[in-house]
């Protein structure tokens, strides 16, 4: 039985008054703000962390996943506006690998996080957006049922409240819009969602005994299971160099609650437990991984500071994609972008890739109706919170995507407040002219 106490009224600071309020410094969040500023907005980032990136950075995921699409064969970048600003202040501090290959049929980029943190300061600084560091989101305010006037957030000077006339929630978990009252989902229906893994990084690797060793791995982890003396959370391991090449991060961990099935990030205890079992497992799959030719020398450089969450509320949109969507390469009237990777879906112990068919057009349009939450006039929704299926999100919850997302969601805000129109009534055709004159790539032609 749950226990409640009653706390006394309080007479709550206000921090400031905005045009545009975004909550959560990803990479979502990061173009939705720029965008927003971009256009003349008086915008605030509120990030829980005292660094920009999200599951970036705090995760420790150290690659762009989702900027380029194989496109009828041709692999090539096709996430652009706010993101390439980003990348160019990356690749500047040295810190942007040249992209790699997965599987031969598309590519990822590896970063380094300093560099990434370091550049999205100067991203958001340079397009006069106000940051709030340190600050987590606990609380809306409302005018009615479907207008959000303000943020209560959680402050080392105590609670305090933000006050905006539009809202973007990038919080990856869709906090706002769950206390706003807008309805969504978890998982598949059946209570399972995308397992969530703590990455890290190994230095002191010898880069020409290594090699290729991610293509050796996998079979150096069915002997050590065969001879029982390691047994790994999953299949699939990822293990791929830094720029460095002493350097290399490892996504091979799995975390899942008591009854086996994924952790849920929403849940505090959960979480608390997810993180304890992520260094265990990581602890184990070191110790493995000094077995591999040039890793013998190798040492634990960093634990990501925080679990990294795929896949919790996904909030309802006036538009859901969907699995076909994603493989079938769908065109939308409203599209805001493109995402052009594929299904991920991390299920127990495996990782399952479903892709678009060979020399297909290799990607689908992110319709602007997904990033619109039902229910709500000044609110939009970006990132891997956004309105999807289970399996659509395994796919458009990645960088390239959440970069797409966030940046239409800090336009669209600008134009509804300009003409003083509803998140579903602004015009998308002057949204759409907005985002191809500033760079962005709409999946229109190719």
């Amino acid at each position: 039985m749950t226990r409640h106490i009653t706390e006394p009224s309080r007479q709550t600071p206000v921090y400031g008054a905005y045009d545009v309020v975004v909550l959560g410094g990803g990479p979502a969040g990061v173009a939705a703000a720029v965008a927003a500023a971009r256009s003349g907005r008086k915008t605030l980032l509120v990030e829980r962390y005292g660094f920009l990136g999200g599951m970036g950075t705090a995760a420790g995921v150290t690659n762009f996943c989702g900027l380029h699409a194989n496109v009828e064969g041709d692999i090539r970048q096709v996430v652009h506006g706010v993101a390439d600003q980003l990348l160019e202040r990356i690749a500047g501090l040295g810190g942007l690998n040249e992209p790699h290959s997965l599987f031969g049929k598309t590519v990822a980029q590896a970063y380094d996080t300093a560099a990434y943190k370091i550049a999205a300061d100067d991203l958001l600084l340079s397009a006069g957006v106000d940051i709030l560091f340190h600050a987590l989101g606990a609380g809306v305010l409302m005018d009615g049922a479907r207008k959000v006037t303000g943020l209560l957030v959680e402050t080392k000077s105590g609670r305090q409240a933000v006050l905006g006339r539009a809202f973007v929630d990038a919080s990856g978990d869709g906090d706002l819009a769950a206390w706003a009252g807008v309805p969504y989902d978890k998982g598949d229906g059946h209570g399972n969602m995308l397992y969530p893994s703590t990455m890290f990084r190994l230095n002191g690797i010898d880069p020409v005994r290594a090699g290729k060793a991610w293509e050796v791995i996998p079979q150096l982890m069915l002997e050590a299971e065969a001879q029982h003396r390691y047994k790994f959370p999953r299949k699939t391991p990822i293990v791929r160099p830094q720029k460095s090449g002493i350097e290399w991060r490892v996504n091979l961990t799995q975390l899942a609650n008591s009854e086996g099935n994924a952790m849920d990030g929403t849940d505090a205890r959960e979480l608390s437990e997810a993180e304890v079992l992520g260094r265990r497992q990581i602890a184990s799959v070191s110790g493995f991984l000094r077995e591999v030719p040039g890793f013998e020398n190798s040492y634990i450089v960093d634990i990501a500071p925080q679990v990294g969450i795929r896949e919790t509320r996904r909030v309802r949109g006036l538009y859901q994609l969907t699995e076909s969507d994603v493989l079938d390469c769908a065109s939308f009237d409203d599209t805001i972008g493109v995402n052009g990777w594929p299904l991920e879906l991390h299920m127990k112990g495996d990782v399952e890739f479903r892709w678009t068919q060979p020399g297909s057009r290799g990607f689908n349009h992110l319709p602007y109706r997904m990033i619109v939450p039902q229910g709500l006039d000044n609110v939009w929704v970006a990132g891997r919170c956004a309105s999807m299926s289970h399996e659509a999100q395994s796919a458009a919850r990645v960088t390239g995507a959440c970069f797409v997302m966030g940046e239409a969601a800090g336009v669209a805000a600008d134009l509804a407040l300009k003409a003083d129109r509803t998140a579903a009534d602004i015009d998308v055709a002057a949204l759409q002219s907005r985002l191809e004159d500033n760079g962005a790539y709409l999946g229109r032609s190719w």
